[in-house]
């Protein structure tokens, strides 16, 4: 399975934005590999949200693990099946140890976007 959390600058810790992320990390919990790509949506003048969304769709994901999401790419992963879950805002290793130990909470409120807002 594939997870993908949006990663701050120092691709460590979670970043608090989801389209307006630098980078993602992608974690493929069968290999135990890990990489890191960049987040098309970030400077997006608008449809950050489902810029980045689609690149978690083109990856292959199956879980994201994030801070807060907007509207619209909530519609994205609902449509393609994939499952977000709240980040406790920690290290990435952190939530995914947490998401395979069952500790993190399904995402379930989401905003209505920023619509271009940095």
């Amino acid at each position: 399975m594939k997870i993908m959390i949006p990663l701050d600058e120092d691709k460590k810790n979670v970043c608090v934005s989801f389209g307006r992320a630098p980078f993602f990390m992608v974690h493929d919990t069968d290999t135990e590999q890990t990489e890191y790509v960049e987040n098309p949506g970030a400077e997006a003048q608008g449809g950050a949200g489902i810029k980045a969304a689609q690149c978690v769709v083109d990856h292959g994901c199956e879980v994201l693990i994030t801070v807060r999401c907007g509207e619209n790419a909530a519609e994205v992963f609902k449509a393609a099946g994939i499952k977000i879950y709240k980040s406790t805002h920690q290290m990435a290793d952190v939530e995914i140890e947490a998401y395979l130990e069952n500790k993190l909470e399904e995402l379930t409120h989401f905003h209505a976007g920023f619509h271009g807002l940095q």
